[in-house]
């Protein structure tokens, strides 16, 4: 008898579960263009205020880009920005896709990342030009982004703002994550959360599906 999991819905991530990020590519492709005096800012930047703003949808991308100027101390113009914050995105395996496609056929399926406008527009360009897809709304059923929603994972609210939305018990829902403090939150509230360790969690995962 196939094992399939007991929820009706299936909500991916994207970092590192459905698109392949690498954050310390974007850092070294800054710190190319860093005089060395600044090096020792880098080593925060994901951590600053004005990127978990923005994560939020609190300020805007035009503010966005002027903070990091002002953040690096240097005069570099929109487009410079951009590319640096964007290069941390990778491909979006087709296989992936299939996977969500395939257990779409039993599932509601749903994405849950913290991300921002500027992120999801490159992601929407990798889409177009790898999948001939203008977004994710043909893939999944629900699309839950944090820079939308004014909230972000880990807090709960934002979990709880996903399942009000989606209409459920926690319990009837699996959530894919991989970074450990994202599934301990939506764990706290009974989603059945599973750290993606690897790209073959998800597959190992759904094989019966």
């Amino acid at each position: 008898m196939k094992k399939t999991p007991d929820a009706d819905f299936l909500i991916f991530d994207l970092g590192n579960v459905i698109i392949d990020i690498d954050y310390d590519r974007s850092l070294s492709l800054i710190r190319q263009h860093l005089p060395s005096e600044y090096h020792h800012l880098l080593t925060d930047f994901y951590r600053t205020d004005f990127h978990k703003k923005y994560e939020r949808g609190q300020i805007d991308s035009t503010t966005f880009r002027d903070e990091v100027r002002a953040y690096f101390q240097q005069n570099w113009t929109d487009d410079q920005v951009d590319f640096f914050w964007n290069s941390l995105l990778g491909t979006i395996p087709a296989e992936r896709l299939s996977l969500v496609k395939r257990v779409r056929q039993q599932y509601q399926v749903g994405v849950l990342s913290n991300t921002n406008l500027i992120h999801i527009h490159a992601v929407n360009d990798i889409l177009m030009r790898d999948h001939g897809l203008a977004n994710f709304d043909p893939v999944f059923d629900w699309v839950f982004l944090s820079h939308e929603m004014g909230l972000a994972k880990p807090e709960t609210g934002i979990y709880e703002k996903m399942l009000t939305d989606l209409g459920t018990a926690p319990e009837r829902v699996v959530f894919f994550d991989d970074l450990k403090e994202n599934v301990e939150g939506a764990a706290s509230l009974g989603i059945q959360a599973i750290q993606v360790t690897s790209p073959e969690v998800i597959f190992d995962f759904l094989k019966d599906v």
